[in-house]
């Protein structure tokens, strides 16, 4: 029903039926849908629908996965560095003009270079821990955030600095079919990944040793793990920005409603994730004359959310 809603509401007003006599031309043969909605349908509100479900989706199931793979309820879809990582390759690609897929690609390619980043400088005597995953992620996190304000810091004032601050406040107004088909492909694969591996996950939360002694090939599933998330958040970035609470809150209410076992959180993050994003971003372009970055909403509703659930639980255990 959301997305339904979803369609119809907007600076545009579009009725319900006009929505479905487009969707479905020959159930409404009496209904005459103008071209001008035909195009608001099919390749601004639609595509931009979709996107806001899979960003939603998969942020919500990528911060799901790291809190059960590192044990830690505070762990985020950018705990590797990878949005960050991201961020600096789409601005990059923003200063130097790169179209649209170039941008993608420069920051599909800098999230890829984060995670590497990542594991080289986390590798002590041939192994790595979490705890030195996690902070070989601050590390490079941090890195990226300053070659970020660099790039702030070089480009043009007038034209390109405006369009690199706006992109980082988060938003999906830029969203078309051609960067939805180029960037959907990545978050549903590393959907679907850590979807799979949802049961191993459980056994993920066990002591190292522990798991090992169990036949669990830990290594492999923490780097599937890992490499599914990177996948999924570089290609948010890319396409949407830096979008905060997503990836920490939905996971929280998630194990609120379903308890700590992976089958049923992994799923329950998907959904509620898909759906709260979808309403944030519904609010963002239709609550005022100009529309409101994404990542403002989530950080204005996501916060108060967060304290009330802590003041309620006392903190979630993983």
């Amino acid at each position: 029903m959301l997305p339904i809603v979803a369609v119809t509401i907007g600076r545009f007003h579009i009725s319900v039926r006009q929505f479905f006599a487009a969707l479905f031309p020959a159930f409404f043969p009496d209904e005459d849908v103008p071209l001008t909605v035909h195009n608001v349908i099919f390749n601004i509100r639609l595509p931009r629908i979709l996107l806001a479900l899979l960003a939603g989706a998969g942020l919500s199931v990528a911060g799901a996965a790291f809190q059960a793979l590192f044990s830690n309820p505070l762990a985020t879809p950018d705990t590797l560095g990878v949005a960050t990582g991201a961020s600096f390759g789409a601005v990059l690609g923003i200063l130097f003009k790169f179209p649209s897929w170039g941008i993608q690609l420069a920051a599909l390619a800098a999230g890829i270079i984060a995670v590497i980043l990542v594991y080289a400088v986390s590798r002590v005597r041939g192994s790595s821990s979490i705890i030195m995953i996690v902070l070989a992620g601050m590390v490079i996190g941090a890195l990226f955030s300053a070659l970020v304000s660099l790039i702030k810091y070089v480009a043009d004032p007038q034209d390109v600095l405006p369009t690199i601050t706006f992109w980082l406040l988060g938003s999906l107004s830029g969203t078309t079919k051609l960067t939805l088909l180029q960037g959907s492909p990545f978050i549903i694969a590393g959907t679907l990944l850590i979807f799979f591996l949802r049961w191993k996950l459980n056994l993920m939360t066990l002591n190292e040793d522990e798991a090992i002694s169990l036949g669990v090939p830990v290594k492999r599933i923490r780097l599937l793990v890992i490499l599914g998330a990177t996948m999924i958040t570089a290609s948010v970035v890319s396409m949407c920005g830096l979008i905060g609470w997503v990836g920490l809150l939905i996971p929280h209410i998630s194990r609120m409603i379903y308890g700590n076992n992976n089958k049923s959180v992994i799923p329950a993050s998907i959904g509620l994730g898909a759906l709260f994003m979808l309403f944030i971003d519904t609010l963002a372009r239709s609550v005022s004359g100009t529309e409101i970055p994404v990542s403002i909403l989530t950080s204005i509703i996501g916060a108060p959310f967060f304290i009330i659930l802590l003041r309620k639980t006392g903190g979630i255990q993983i």
